[in-house]
């Protein structure tokens, strides 16, 4: 089997996958302290920026999902390495905030090139029988993302200093996403699985995306994943970035902090490789559903048991498995729950939102947070943003077509 067939093709868009997350989002807050020691910016001003990335990166999802839908990902995904690679070395440069925040732009740009909503659209796209479980296998892998690049960034930080450090990352890029992007998406239509035939040209798909994503505005599934997805990576990210402090404020002392924010990782894989284990007798809606549902359930944990360590750990494992699972569905359900057809487009759009979302919802709760100078209504609120995630889901689980997955998968 060639590379660029099958599994090899997945596996090696894992390994970009992994090195995209880890080298642009993950390895952001490590340069944070050392930026502001020598540059003298304040930490406000240095997350507005990725912020701003953030919102870039939402705003750009739905044009890169159309252009996926009509001509495949080699050419987007392989302009987001490349820049992403060039805004990594232009980092290490860096002396003016206002030069900062431009290139953070494109780096959010960049991140809507080569992040998981594009490679999904490749796969949904070229193996339209097996796509669920590709996802599934793709997601295990780009869940380490952050357990490699974190102490290898760190690592390069502590010997390089973190403006050669930035250089490596960019290295990373060039070596590895580059190449797997460039030379192995060779662009075939959708049904690549299938025997060679006719695909259907720029034009006519360019029509049938426009008309799915047409159908999918009047589609009460579509606004049920928009409330879901958009409540969802709002208390994910209000969780992730306060989720410490919040801890701190409690009483928890350090090491047990550490060791419950570390327990959230292994959680998610372990419960993505749950979802590929049962593929075959657990549908991506009911998985979703369970997923789901945990999340609120983890919140409330944390509120009925402050600071009480076998709580916390209890809190870690349930919030990270839902987590874990919510990553495969939000590739999936689309084409489960409604139609294959301009999946690319349907997923950008639904991806807008909910990327804006999840740029603004540290700010939200911080300021939720100076009202009363504490954190309890902060975690009120996230739940009840679980809450709503968990019912849109529901819904759109209940409205939607029912998919069985072909035997192959």
């Amino acid at each position: 089997m060639r590379v660029r067939d099958g599994w090899p093709l997945v596996w090696s868009l894992a390994l970009a996958q992994l090195v995209s997350w880890g080298s642009i989002y993950y390895s952001f807050s490590l340069f944070v302290g050392d930026m502001e020691a020598e540059l003298g910016w304040g930490r406000p001003a240095l997350n507005g920026a990725l912020s701003l990335g953030l919102m870039a990166s939402g705003l750009a999802a739905y044009p890169v999902g159309a252009w996926i839908d009509r001509h495949g990902g080699r050419a987007v995904m392989t302009a987001g390495s490349l820049l992403g690679a060039a805004l990594l070395l232009a980092w290490s440069q860096i002396h003016s905030l206002v030069g900062f925040y431009l290139l953070w732009l494109g780096l959010g740009l960049a991140l809507s090139a080569t992040l998981y909503d594009p490679v999904f659209a490749v796969l949904t796209r070229r193996f339209p029988q097996s796509f669920r479980t590709r996802i599934t296998a793709l997601t295990l892998i780009g869940g380490f993302a952050s357990t490699v690049f974190i102490p290898l960034t760190k690592l390069f930080i502590d010997t390089l200093g973190w403006r050669h450090a930035l250089v490596a990352l960019a290295l990373c890029n060039i070596l590895i996403c580059l190449p797997i992007h460039f030379w192995l998406l060779d662009d075939r239509g959708p049904g690549a699985e299938a025997p060679s035939e006719p695909g259907p040209s720029v034009v006519e798909l360019k029509r049938i995306g426009e008309e799915a994503m047409r159908r999918a505005l009047r589609h009460r599934v579509f606004w049920s994943l928009a409330i879901c997805f958009t409540a969802y990576y709002a208390t994910f990210s209000a969780m992730t970035f306060h989720l410490i402090p919040l801890l701190g404020e409690r009483g928890v002392a350090g090491d047990i902090i550490v060791a419950t924010y570390a327990t959230i990782g292994p959680a998610q894989v372990a419960g993505r490789i749950i979802v590929f284990s049962l593929r075959r007798v657990l549908s991506s809606a009911n998985a979703g559903r369970l997923a789901f549902a945990a999340l609120p359930v983890s919140v409330l944990i944390l509120l009925a048991f402050p600071g009480e360590t076998p709580a916390l750990f209890a809190f870690a494992i349930l919030y990270g498995l839902g987590n874990g699972v919510v990553t495969v569905v939000r590739g999936t359900a689309v084409p489960d729950l409604m139609w294959r057809e301009g999946y690319g487009a349907i997923n950008g759009a639904l991806a807008l939102p909910s990327n804006v979302a999840r740029a603004v919802a540290p700010f939200g709760a911080a300021w939720i947070w100076s009202i009363s100078n504490a954190y309890l209504p902060v975690l009120w609120t996230i739940f009840f943003g679980a809450i709503a995630a968990a019912a849109g889901f529901w819904l759109a689980a209940s409205w939607g077509r029912v998919a069985v997955p072909p035997r192959g998968e």
